[in-house]
């Protein structure tokens, strides 16, 4: 787990530095809460101000505990535990960074916010990675490290253009559902199909509803819990049917090795 916990933190630490810099100063980034379909309560504080955009990152930290302490894998190698302690660190960092973006509308937690979103989608195919070669074939050096830096860096092209974060988001999407679709094929079941299904469809609803949060604002079922809140739902529920699908598939890899 400290190994896990290192993997995620320094670089943390390393943007959370940067972003608070004026390096970031030219990325198009919304900074009020007119973004939002929910209307703010004047009388709560910051941390507060949308109680249901705000409170939704519980839901994180709660998914997040639940694979990083509770969780237990039958077969688990020590590579495979370290993959999925990784992204369950990544999903208890990742709130936060949400929430703070929230309280206090300025530019650093706004960048972080989209920032992280980079490395996150790009462990899934790391993961993938891991359970296709398996852990004798895998080097966390160049088969986990490299990638993630190199994800971690293709936010920059966010200063080049304005629609720069949305297309390196898309290749990362894209990436990780390519990389999902293909271990199916290659080695899934119906247990684990179903999950890839749930985890693409949670996908799916995070970025629409997202786009359709004031349109869907017109409505009285979305302006408490807006599709701003639902969107975040759904990406609370595509991180944990990704570790469902790929938990899964770890676990039918090795066993099958072992037969």
């Amino acid at each position: 787990m400290n190994s896990a916990l290192l993997h995620v933190a320094v670089p943390f630490v390393l943007c959370v530095a940067l972003a608070n810099t004026g390096l970031f100063d030219g990325v198009e980034v919304d900074l009020s809460y007119s973004h939002y379909a929910e209307r703010r309560v004047e009388d709560l504080p910051c941390f507060l101000a949308m109680p249901c955009n705000c409170l939704v990152n519980l839901l994180y930290i709660l998914m997040g505990l639940y694979w990083l302490l509770w969780h237990r894998g039958v077969g688990e190698t020590v590579q495979s535990r370290y993959a999925r302690e990784v992204f369950a660190f990544m999903a208890l960092l990742y709130a936060p960074v949400q929430w703070t973006r929230l309280a206090v509308l300025r530019r650093a937690p706004a960048v972080l916010d989209q920032w992280f979103t980079l490395p996150i989608f790009a462990w899934v195919p790391v993961w993938i990675g891991l359970i296709e070669r398996g852990p004798s074939k895998w080097r966390a050096a160049s088969h986990a490290a490299a990638p993630e830096l190199l994800s971690v860096l293709s936010y920059g092209l966010a200063l080049v253009h304005v629609l720069g974060f949305d297309l390196v988001l898309g290749v990362h999407v894209a990436l990780a559902l390519y990389s999902g679709v293909r271990v199916q094929r290659a080695l899934g079941d119906g247990r684990t199909r179903r999950y890839l299904l749930l985890a693409l469809l949670s996908c799916a609803g995070f970025v629409v509803l997202k786009l359709l949060d004031h349109w869907l604002a017109q409505h009285r079922l979305f302006q408490r819990f807006t599709g701003h809140f639902w969107s975040k739902v759904c990406d609370v529920l595509q991180f944990h049917y990704s570790f469902c699908f790929l938990t899964a598939l770890g676990q039918r890899k090795t066993l099958a090795q072992r037969e």
